[in-house]
């Protein structure tokens, strides 16, 4: 590429494959679009070959295809950027305050949400690094990878060539650590000293590389955000692993995988939608995501925890509502507490509203009641169990975090899944809801921000901004609670969680289709 376009004095720098030019922004040199890999369809990711000259890395670069096209929803909530697609979009973007080679500041590598079907590394307004790196001297990257069909297709059963194709996606994430390790110092960031990090899907990516023998030894933190810590799903039932392939190829009119591998974009999309939908008719459930075997080693809960993993620091966090989905007649404020104790006998039953009403009084005592419709206690489960029994096999400290704020919109909406990620990335004035919070906003930002931060220079949150914390024992589920007023809590809300889950009507994510319709119109609200 010609140098013409570009001004000569923009920041550039050489890696391992060649030179790459960014931009300099309020003190902070950007890098987009950076290709860490490459790879065919079904296959392992390769190194990117060697280049001449200057490469231009200041423009994102291709997202992963999804199998719809999205419906965005809920904008006030959670701002989205939605950007092109192409099968090559194995990328990353970086910010970093400088580029001296012996900085060595800590590398915080965000794995974005959206399970592992949808999303991308841009995908929020908040996942921008600008205000991360510019105030908190850190580096930070986002990575694009193969999703759904493209990253997690199961083709084991058709040859020793496609024996981790259902790993493919985590495989890219394994590719994109590797390729920061072998060149982040000449971004000023320390390839020793590299924290990964990931919200909702983005959490359960952390987890499944920390169960990945071949990313051992390319993170040392890791940080787990409403996501990760449940149980891990892959099949429903005792559906055979070569029956979806093998109605793909039927309905791309193919008779092999390396066909397959062929069968342009647009068409092998339709091909697994009808093909899915066909088989999710006759009783078939699937998800996207990884499979253990061996070079994925499988959930720490039914597996272990792995050997290095034992090793790495861990916080985990959740939020008040995550996903719960309910839906209320009118804006929560105008909720009387008869009106709500109405909904709770409704939902739980008369036999069990008053017990659950009185631990959650006990609880939080400084909610209202309406409040206990959307309380999340699924997620919350989750992670009491995979935090408690990381800190018990553990050598490295673990810890918890939960946001219980309550956000001015809907006349009072307990934060909710995705709602603590501006906080996280310190950007909070690009969200117009969060900006009309004021202080208390400038405040939870400083909070987890600089817990975080923190934790990746450390791997111990604790710091100035914010109140003492308490790491995760084997016996003893410390959790810092973030509100109007933050403190860590002796196991608080145990009793609250047990009293709903007893009931076996504890709200629940009910989850989507894992594939589009074949027209490619949207099945579900892009939310996430």
């Amino acid at each position: 590429m010609s140098d013409i376009r570009i001004r000569r004095d923009a920041p550039v720098v050489q890696t391992d494959k060649g030179r790459l030019r960014g931009f300099l922004y309020r003190g902070v040199y950007n890098f987009y679009g950076i290709r860490y890999a490459k790879a065919r369809r079904f296959h392992m990711p390769e190194p990117v070959d060697v280049w001449e000259g200057v490469k231009d890395a200041t423009a994102y670069g291709y997202i992963s295809p999804v199998l719809s096209n999205p419906r965005p929803s809920g904008e006030v909530k959670i701002p989205h950027r939605f950007w092109p697609s192409n099968e090559d979009c194995l990328n990353l973007n970086l910010w970093t305050p400088g580029l001296e080679e012996d900085a060595k500041r800590p590398v915080l590598v965000w794995y974005h949400g959206g399970g592992y079907a949808n999303g991308s590394a841009l995908e929020q307004v908040c996942y921008d690094g600008q205000k991360l790196a510019e105030e908190k001297n850190v580096v930070v990257i986002t990575v694009n990878h193969r999703l759904n069909v493209f990253g997690f297709l199961d083709l084991s059963d058709f040859g020793p060539e496609y024996e981790n194709s259902g790993n493919a996606g985590i495989a890219d994430l394994v590719a994109s650590l590797q390729w920061i390790h072998d060149n982040i110092a000449a971004f000023g960031g320390d390839p020793e000293n590299v924290l990964i990090m990931g919200q909702s899907g983005g959490g359960g990516k952390v987890n499944t590389l920390g169960q990945t023998p071949a990313a051992a030894g390319l993170f040392h933190k890791a940080v787990l955000l409403s996501g990760g810590m449940g149980g891990l799903r892959r099949l429903a039932g005792d559906t055979p692993s070569d029956l979806l392939p093998k109605e793909i190829m039927k309905e791309a009119g193919v008779s092999s995988v390396k066909e397959l591998e062929e069968v342009p974009t647009p068409l092998f999309i339709r091909a697994v939608n009808i093909a899915g939908k066909k088989l999710e008719a006759q009783g078939h459930r699937f998800f996207w995501g990884p499979k253990a075997n061996g070079w994925y080693l499988g959930d720490p809960r039914v597996a272990g925890v792995s050997d290095y993993y034992r090793t790495v620091p861990t916080l985990g966090g959740t939020v008040y509502s995550d996903l719960v989905m309910d839906r209320y007649t009118k804006d929560t404020d105008l909720y009387t507490d008869e009106e709500a104790a109405a909904l709770v006998k409704e939902k739980y039953g008369s036999e069990n509203a008053a017990k659950i009403i009185e631990a959650f009084k006990k609880t939080y005592p400084e909610k209202r009641l309406i409040d206990l419709m959307s309380l999340d206690v699924n997620i919350r489960r989750g992670a009491r169990e995979y935090l408690t029994l990381k800190a018990k096999e553990s050598t490295a400290p673990t810890w918890n975090m939960l946001t219980t704020l309550t956000f001015d919109i809907e006349g009072g909406a307990p934060a909710w899944h995705c709602s603590d990620l501006p906080f996280v990335f310190r950007n909070s004035e690009l969200l117009p809801l969060y900006d009309g919070m004021g202080e208390v906003t400038e405040r939870i930002k400083r909070e987890i921000s600089g817990a975080i931060c923190a934790f990746a220079a450390t791997g111990d949150p604790n710091n100035s901004e914010t109140p003492a914390w308490k790491p995760v024992t084997a016996d003893c589920f410390n959790t810092m609670v973030i509100d109007e007023v933050s403190e860590c809590k002796e196991d608080f809300d145990k009793e609250l969680g047990d009293v709903i889950i007893a009931t076996n009507n504890a709200p629940r994510f009910g989850g989507m289709s894992a594939f589009g319709d074949p027209a490619g119109e949207s099945t579900a609200d892009w939310m996430f």
